[in-house]
């Protein structure tokens, strides 16, 4: 099979400027056939303009899209094989569902008994069967989010290109058609590819995912490579909540690094190398990023699995897995994502852990001393400054 077989979409070295401002900086990548690929980044980050360049609505100032192995250079967004979903949906409230669906193929001069059975059928393939005569105000919102799937997808493009579409609707109905849209992609097959700010969505949703941040692709990979295995302390810090905990290389034992904050306070992570290929050594600047979830609570040393020894003593000693001490100054109750926010007893920073789901932790109290601990090999280590280069810098992938 040639590369251009492989990829519904390709970007090459794309580039769009506004002004002084550079929104897309010399982006490259591509997007497998029957993938879905989500583009993950906050507001600003160039994601939706990015979009725009894809559909042909924006001009790109410099490089390339390729769609199913053709360029797009000079050919207008009605001539695209791309369909668009947004936010807002912009269905026609003048028109039945079944009219809504079959607007596109009526543009196309599709005949009339074609396409209303084309637009029943793709309604029965969106979980809709009788619904082409109802109007769209008779719908729930997840129901019109079906419609205006099915309106693009009866159009068989070889891109469906979804602008936060989920955005607008409540938190249950999103979390319910998250599940949805998975499920209408695997069953279609069709190329979807779909930006947001909210990493959730795009961790469920997504076979492969770019993290953009400046008009770049800070790391593209699956959901649970960004997760476990970040590339930058910028997808460290936005994919997932982290503890964030900033100082200087004291030590290192082997692939384990001893952070230390001004105040002392001593942390011990996996080093990682970063995408500009630096890595921290002894006296650099660096931050570790620790997942809630990685951490243990408890209240006596017994609780935490470790030898009897004081809070920091372990780090200082090299054992594996070091203790901390902290002081809770906040529960919070999420059901299953409930976790205490802690002032860690040295530096006063704060530290989230992830309660357990037995209850056993239900009775902390505000001011209360607790232990805490983690595996290091679950946290990670970057170098914010300096630091000795291994390889060369990425700014692009393949998904």
């Amino acid at each position: 099979m040639t590369r251009d077989a492989v990829f519904d979409l390709e970007a090459k070295s794309l580039l769009k400027r506004f002004g002084a401002h550079t929104a897309v900086d010399t982006l490259s990548f591509g997007v497998k056939r029957g993938s879905f690929f989500s583009i993950l980044g906050p507001s600003g980050c160039g994601k939706t303009t990015l979009l725009r360049m894809i559909a042909g609505f924006i001009q790109p100032d410099g490089g390339d899209i390729e769609i199913g192995g053709r360029s797009m250079r000079g050919v207008a967004p009605n001539r695209r094989p791309v369909n668009m979903v947004f936010q807002q949906l912009a269905l026609f409230p003048m028109m039945s569902v079944g009219e809504n669906v079959a607007y596109g193929l009526a543009r196309r001069g599709v005949g009339r008994a074609e396409r209303e059975a084309k637009a029943q059928a793709m309604l029965e393939r969106v979980g809709l069967p009788g619904a082409a005569g109802k109007r769209t105000d008779e719908l729930s919102g997840g129901q019109r989010q079906r419609v205006a799937i099915a309106r693009s997808l009866v159009l068989e493009p070889t891109l469906l290109l979804l602008d936060e579409p989920l955005g607008a609707l409540d938190l249950k109905l999103r979390e319910r058609m998250k599940i949805e849209l998975k499920q209408l992609q695997a069953a279609f097959g069709t190329t979807f590819v779909y930006i947001t700010h909210d990493q959730s969505e795009a961790l469920v949703l997504s076979d492969q995912v770019a993290v953009m941040n400046a008009g770049r692709f800070e790391q593209v990979g699956s959901p649970q490579e960004l997760y476990y295995a970040p590339a930058t302390p910028f997808v460290a810090g936005f994919v997932g909540a982290n503890n964030r905990i900033e100082g200087r290389v004291s030590a290192l034992h082997g692939a384990l690094a001893d952070v230390t904050t001004p105040e002392g306070w001593v942390v011990r992570a996996q080093i990682q190398t970063g995408s500009d290929g630096r890595r921290p050594g002894v006296g650099d600047a660096a931050t570790a990023f620790v997942r809630p979830e990685v951490a243990l609570l408890g209240r006596t040393v017994a609780d935490l699995g470790l030898p009897a020894t004081a809070p920091g003593d372990s780090a200082a000693r090299g054992d594996a897995a070091p203790m901390h001490e902290g002081v809770v100054e906040s529960l919070l109750f999420d059901g299953a994502n409930s976790a205490v926010l802690l002032r860690e007893t040295r530096s006063r920073a704060e530290f989230r852990v992830a309660l357990p789901q037995t209850g056993r932790y239900a009775d902390l109290k505000v001011d209360e001393r607790v232990l805490f601990t983690f595996a290091p090999e679950r946290a990670v280590c970057f170098v914010t400054g300096g630091g000795a280069p291994v390889g060369g810098a990425t700014g692009s992938g393949h998904g």
